[in-house]
């Protein structure tokens, strides 16, 4: 080979690498993320019970939590090429509940805001030099519901349930937090030195409880539960920079 066929193929190979690098996420890297992430739980409650003063069902009763939207705020930091800590964290949305079986009727039943950071274990496989990289995960979130909301519907029932005419009752819900397991799987693209797509899908296994209790004048007249099965699928499709 010419000494000139040579060089060229020489600039051509360091061409290419350095291109290569540019896309790398490699050790010590931080990436920022922000996109939008949907809560899609694949959820299951048991009926409306009252726990006191008696025991006793509403028969059929259900509910089912419907999706929701938000936008998601995620930080990686790669402790080795292929290794990192992922940090989530939605805006927090707006949670609403329907009526399902004997309380279908009533359309909506409630509403509350859900609080759910995460943290993962990631391993991104591949070079790091790679544009196109698949990772999986595993971490732990912590959800939390807050400003729960019961409608006026709901509010009536529970307490013509009790024999009290509208109006006379108010109810209040508190639902239980949890700490819960979180799979992820994600696909990773890199279009820039610094900037990036990612589009990755959670599963949480998760159980909870949400207990209702039912006043008169501020004397609490009854309670009532029910056990709801959350296990949301939570797909994330964002953009990344890379610091």
């Amino acid at each position: 080979m010419k000494p000139v066929q040579t060089k060229s193929w020489l600039v051509a190979a360091a061409l290419v690498a350095a291109a290569g690098g540019a896309h790398a996420q490699k050790a010590g890297d931080w990436v920022f993320g922000a996109g939008a992430l949907l809560y899609a739980p694949q959820d299951k409650t048991t009926p409306l019970r009252f726990t006191s003063p008696v025991e006793r069902e509403i028969p059929g009763s259900g509910a089912s939590v419907k999706n929701a939207t938000t936008l998601g705020l995620n930080l990686h930091y790669f402790i080795t090429d292929n290794w990192a800590v992922e940090g989530v964290l939605g805006v927090p949305p707006r949670i609403k509940l329907d009526g399902a079986g004997t309380l279908a009727p009533l359309g909506q039943l409630g509403s509350a805001r859900l609080y759910a950071p995460s943290v993962l274990g990631k391993y991104f496989f591949g070079s790091a030099d790679d544009k196109f990289r698949f990772s999986a995960g595993l971490g732990l979130t912590y959800t939390k519901f807050g400003s729960v909301r019961l409608n006026d519907g709901l509010q009536n029932t529970l307490g013509g349930a009790l024999g009290l005419p509208p109006g006379v009752s108010s109810t209040s819900a508190k639902i239980d937090s949890k700490l819960a397991p979180v799979l992820n799987v994600g696909f990773n693209y890199a279009f820039t030195k610094n900037l990036g797509m990612t589009f990755s899908v959670s599963y949480i296994p998760m159980k909870t409880k949400a207990t209702l209790t039912t006043q008169v004048r501020g004397n609490t007249v009854a309670v009532s539960q029910t056990r709801v099965r959350l296990d949301p699928i939570v797909p994330f499709l964002y953009l990344t920079y890379k610091f």
